[in-house]
């Protein structure tokens, strides 16, 4: 049996009423050192404000660590691996979409069949989470279901569009990429609205007015902002300087709008890497006038599911995608490799729910990766 830790009720909430219970602590402090140097109560009063103090001090604390052993109980629960089919040794899609518009085309999906896309990924058990998580391993998927990495390459405005509806008020364009995630997530809360876009320099998204609105929204709501270089520049022919100020002007461009946040992803343009392999560090790592990068995922174009993170292959610098779309796929769209995961020709990633363990069937062992500790790994 494996150990699966939920974290239920809303955090946001019992912070809330942490914080508020400080506030008034505080509060009563505040009263009784004005009373004490105003002298407008006895020092009776006062021995009587500090007892109460301490009394609330003392309740909060037994609250606090009341409340956090009711959560522990709560969150710790089991599940047979087998009856789930977990295997975290399985493939992970990480799916490339370029535009969202009419018409279909090979760089092109139409928002119905973007729509379609989420519906048939929901229905077969795909996840999204945060291309950071699965290049570091930090999967809790719910028990039994699949991530899936979702990606969009370039910052066109028909990813995230803002229009303004009947009554003059300005909206997130329901047909952009954006808007039928969030809307989908709306409908189906475990379907979680995380995607990374990876922008260009210019005017990210389009519309000037908007950019810093729409970065920060993306952060806020657990979507990711990506580096695509500042000119969607071929690298074949770059050198260092080269590569650095096109990924350090991402950053700083970024910074800008979003100054804590940390773009830490990069998609190569058109999958391209510098002729000179001594110059791939830069992909990863670099520095450019006041900022420094570094990257612990760097895509390429195509053409099939990745290695589960957990595998002895898997390199974060060298992750490939598949390709969202049904136009000029040559049998390596999404939905062929959903047919072939289907057809167990290729193994998918099935999640046992603890981003802590690492569970696979016992024929699948020999492909852990060595730096995993025994004591993370569950075998049946």
């Amino acid at each position: 049996m494996v150990k699966i830790k939920y974290y239920k009720g809303d955090l946001k909430m019992k912070l809330s009423k942490y914080l508020f219970l400080l506030l008034g602590v505080a509060l009563i402090m505040t009263v009784a050192g004005c009373s004490d140097t105003e002298d407008l109560v006895s020092d009776q009063d006062n021995k009587t404000y500090d007892e109460s103090v301490s009394k609330d001090s003392q309740d909060l604390d037994a609250s606090i660590d009341e409340e956090e052993s009711e959560e522990e109980i709560e969150e710790i629960q089991e599940i047979d691996p087998e009856e789930f089919g977990v295997n975290e040794m399985g493939q992970v899609m990480v799916l490339m979409y370029h535009h969202i518009r009419e018409p279909e085309a090979e760089w092109s999906r139409t928002p119905d069949n973007f729509r379609k896309d989420l519906k048939n990924l929901y229905e077969q058990g795909y996840r999204p989470i945060r291309l950071e998580d699965y290049a570091t391993g930090n999967i809790n998927t719910e028990p039994g279901k699949t991530p899936v990495v979702l990606t969009f390459d370039d910052g066109n405005q028909n990813n995230f569009n803002m229009i303004e509806d009947d009554s003059g008020e300005w909206i997130i364009d329901p047909e952009s990429a954006v808007g039928i995630l969030m809307d989908f997530h709306e409908k189906h809360p475990d379907f979680d609205p995380h995607a990374t876009f990876f922008i260009n320099g210019g005017t990210p998204f389009g519309q000037s007015d908007w950019v810093e609105y729409k970065l920060n929204f993306l952060v806020e709501n657990g979507m990711d902002i990506g580096n695509h270089t500042a000119t969607h520049l071929h690298l074949g022919d770059a050198d260092a300087e080269t590569i650095q100020q096109e990924l350090g002007r991402i950053v700083q461009l970024v910074k800008k709008y979003v100054p804590g946040y940390e773009v830490n992803t990069f998609a190569l343009p058109f999958g391209s890497r510098p002729k000179e392999n001594s110059l791939w560090s830069y992909l990863v790592r670099g520095e450019y006038e006041d900022v420094n990068y570094e990257h612990v995922a760097v895509l390429e174009v195509g053409w099939d599911p990745y290695h589960s993170p957990h595998h002895k292959d898997f390199d974060g610098a060298t992750i490939r995608r598949v390709r969202a779309s049904e136009t000029k796929v040559d049998g390596v769209g999404m939905y062929d490799w959903m047919d072939s995961f289907d057809r167990g020709s290729r193994t998918r990633y099935i999640s046992d729910g603890n981003p802590d363990t690492v569970t696979v069937p016992e024929e699948f062992a020999d492909r852990i990766n060595a730096d995993i500790p025994d004591e993370n790994i569950n075998i049946y």
